[in-house]
């Protein structure tokens, strides 16, 4: 452990022996003493662990139903350090970077807002994703509840999210500090789904930005347009025309070749913007590559495909004296629908508005397909089977020169695919370049290093690609705006667009 990690203080409980003579008790995970928390009006949410502007969008949308939600900074090196002093060792690294950065922003109010701790406890809850896996998932709430203790944030409430377990599952909170209607649920995808379109967007105009710096500034205004319009309850489709005249005046120079690099893997690795996954997709275009991101939406439509299947497997059983009909099975199916439905209609909307044409949502039935040779379908565990089916959807349809599976260092479901199914994937796709990486929020130098070594031969593919084909002798205007966005069977956008003029 670093210097710096060891000088950040906890609790000290080394060499109390009073447990001993002492009768085994069943352990319960409560606080030392009784605590009256905060009411409905006070109570504040904390949350984070999307991509930076998806954060701040969910903080809008939420606030904007007069929920009192924060979304916490981008976690940080300090963070990772701070969670590894006051978590159990073993643990992979965004539990410490989640968890560190949960405890950092508490002590800030302790110490740099004159919070107490007895007033923190009362009035914020943390909210987080959880669930049962083939890792250590299922045990975070008990592993942040160890570091807030021993943080100085006993009690500390803590709760989970599952797509089909309900919300509140951490904590025995009261469900009334909340309202989970509809709406909520509605406005919150809402927000994610355009914090993924507009993300889509960015990673497609940064690369080839004339100007540096000026895609950021451009998408920095997007977030202001589409957040105050989420709280003054307007048009969203209209704040996406806003975003759509703004990201048009950035000057662009797409004739360039560049490596497409589709970066997927675990959720929380392969998605966040930061010190996580030593910022891979900044790294990636300083290096001179194109980054094709996994949106969330992908995730979202997976979660609706295993529900779907799960229901099929319940109809499949025999059951004696069942009904002939099963109500409760026809609602819930029913329900999943009309889920996809409302998901492919705001993207859709949304996406036209804003102007990004070339992105379909995500066909998980054909992606399954794809990968049912290779793996067990009913394995949800992690990301399912979107790993090996991405990388052979990559291959089949030329969506990208390098595709990069990261993970943290021992992530048990990502990593049993990407070094031990990818292998068998990869030697039938010989012409597939593919690198499974780890992170282990330490040892960035050979990471990066991995990481250019894979990506000179995909710029070797995106240089060859491009200067195979004939330059025409008139470069219209529209090829370097990023509304013209042609479909092609070339995977680098310098090659698609050159090849568009020839069609």
């Amino acid at each position: 452990m670093s210097s710096a990690c060891t000088s950040i203080k906890m609790t000290d409980k080394d060499g109390d022996l009073s447990f001993i003579n002492k009768e085994a008790t069943q352990w319960r995970d409560i606080p030392s003493k009784p605590i009256e928390y905060a009411s409905k009006e006070e109570t504040i949410f904390l949350s984070g662990g999307l991509t930076l502007l998806q954060d701040k969008l969910v903080e809008a949308a939420l606030n904007s139903m007069d929920i009192h939600f924060i979304a916490l900074p981008n976690p940080d090196f300090k963070s990772f350090q701070t969670g590894k002093a006051f978590g159990n060792r073993g643990q992979c690294n965004p539990t410490y970077f989640t968890v560190g950065n949960l405890v950092k922003y508490l002590q800030n109010l302790r110490d740099e807002k004159g919070l107490s701790a007895e007033e923190i406890v009362k009035k914020y809850v943390y909210i987080t994703a959880g669930g049962c896996g083939p890792c250590r998932f299922g045990m975070y709430i008990t592993e942040y509840k160890k570091a807030l203790r021993d943080a100085g944030f006993e009690g500390f409430r803590l709760t989970s999210f599952e797509h089909d377990k309900g919300i509140f599952q951490g904590d025995e909170i009261k469900e009334d500090i909340l309202d989970f209607s509809p709406t909520f649920f509605i406005t919150l995808i809402k927000a994610i789904i355009i914090g993924d379109i507009i993300n889509l967007l960015g990673y497609k105009m940064r690369p080839y930005e004339i100007e540096k710096g000026a895609t950021d500034k451009a998408l920095e205004s997007c977030k202001e347009i589409v957040s105050k319009a989420f709280l003054s309850h307007s048009s969203l489709i209209k704040a996406m025309w806003k975003c759509r005249n703004l990201l048009s005046q950035v000057k662009l120079d797409r004739l360039q070749p560049k490596a497409k690099v589709m970066v997927m893997g675990e959720f929380w690795a392969a998605m966040t913007e930061g010190d996580g996954n030593y910022n891979l997709h900044r790294f990636l275009e300083a290096e001179g590559a194109e980054c094709i991101p996994q949106p969330i939406i992908n995730r979202l439509m997976l979660s609706l495909w295993e529900a779907e299947q799960a229901l099929h497997k319940k109809e499949q059983l025999e059951v004696k004296d069942a009904k002939k009909i099963d109500f409760s099975n026809v609602k819930t199916r029913l329900l999943i629908k009309a889920g996809k439905a409302a998901v492919k209609t705001h993207f859709t909307l949304y996406a036209k508005a804003i102007g990004l044409h070339d992105y379909d949502i995500p066909d998980i039935e054909q992606l399954a397909k794809f990968a049912k040779v290779y793996y067990t379908l009913e394995c949800s565990g992690g990301e399912g089977h979107l790993e090996v089916a991405h990388l052979i959807e990559s291959v089949k349809h030329n969506l990208a020169h390098l595709v990069i599976s990261i993970k943290p260092f021992g992530c048990m479901p990502s990593s049993a695919v990407s070094d031990g199914v990818q292998s068998l994937v990869t030697s039938r796709y010989p012409q597939a370049n593919f690198l499974s990486i780890e992170t282990s929020g330490e040892g960035a130098a050979n990471f990066y290093s991995r990481v250019q070594m894979a990506l000179f031969k995909a710029k070797q593919s995106a240089k060859e690609e491009f200067e195979a084909l004939e330059m025409p002798e008139h470069i219209p205007q529209k090829i370097n705006n990023y509304l013209y966005q042609p479909k092609s069977d070339m995977a680098g956008t310098a090659a698609a667009l050159i090849k568009s003029l020839k069609n």
